[in-house]
């Protein structure tokens, strides 16, 4: 991830970390080298080799690979890589407006309800207020800012980032909330389709092939190169950094977008799904 600063506080996380940064102690140590040398063997400062070790801050990549390098390692170090990203983002997934917020290009796909960057505040309030076991009120609200909170990072001048969505027609279809709630939501679906860095399309329900059967999805791809996937089931929400997974999900997700109507051919679709709405 972007930042060195630890701040582990989950224990199973916590737990790797130290496994990890121990695993970095030992190798110097037996190659009979202080920190210091350590650290200018590999290009770092002393007290950055000292804050790793303490478990202070986390270990880039490159640290590992040049710590690989300079212990002799035979890649026994760089493989420490996955169990650092797999540690490192869960934490970030518990926020994630924050998770979002790094990526410079998301892609998604949702065939139950519209992608919560792109609800309206009463659609919202319509997709907590059907979840069994039923929310509190107060639980509804928190969870509806939460959500409009997030969608900030569609606007361009908040940054660059780039976004693609992929709805299933059946979204479209679905009056979540009435009428006129879903008449505010493909409204807004419209305005935010016509934005020049979100790409908008429609997967028809005529579609002989679909193959996004297996559920929603979501890709985020950070700014230092690595792609998170985040998928959702009816009890659990799951993220992977697993580049195996990671390149599934990819894959999957370039056969959607080849399946759905381009992005202008959608907005007909979905103005024609408004005016059904509205009769």
């Amino acid at each position: 991830m972007g930042e060195w600063e630890a701040g582990l506080d989950d224990e199973e996380a916590g737990a790797v970390m130290r496994t990890v940064v121990r695993q970095l102690k030992l190798w110097r140590e037996s190659a009979g080298l202080t920190q210091a040398e350590f650290g200018a063997a590999i290009g770092y400062g002393e007290e950055l080799v000292s804050s790793v070790e303490r478990g202070r801050r986390i270990p880039r990549p490159e640290y590992l690979d040049a710590a690989d390098e300079a212990l002799h390692a035979g890649g026994k170090i760089a493989a420490l890589k996955r169990d650092v990203a797999e540690a490192r983002y869960p934490k970030k997934v518990r926020d994630l407006k924050r998770l979002e917020a790094e990526a410079v290009e998301l892609g998604a796909y949702n065939n139950s309800v519209i992608h919560g960057l792109l609800q309206t505040e009463e659609y919202a309030r319509a997709v907590f207020n059907a979840h069994r076991p039923v929310l509190t009120e107060d639980e509804v609200e928190q969870q509806v800012a939460a959500r409009l909170a997030r969608q900030g990072i569609l606007d361009l001048m908040t940054g660059r980032r780039v976004f693609s969505f992929v709805q299933c027609e059946s979204t479209l279809l679905r009056p979540m909330g009435g009428r006129m709630v879903m008449c505010q939501q493909l409204e807004r679906l419209l305005e935010v389709a016509r934005l020049r860095n979100v790409d908008l399309q429609v997967l028809p329900l005529d579609r002989e092939v679909n193959s996004g059967t297996g559920g929603s999805f979501r890709l985020l791809k950070l700014k230092e190169g690595a792609t998170v996937a985040f998928s959702e089931s009816p009890l659990s929400s799951r993220v992977t950094a697993d580049p195996k997974e990671t390149t599934a999900l990819d894959i999957r997700y370039g056969t959607l977008r080849a399946q759905a109507l381009s992005p202008q051919d959608s907005l007909p679709l979905i103005q024609k799904a408004l005016g059904e709405t509205r009769t």
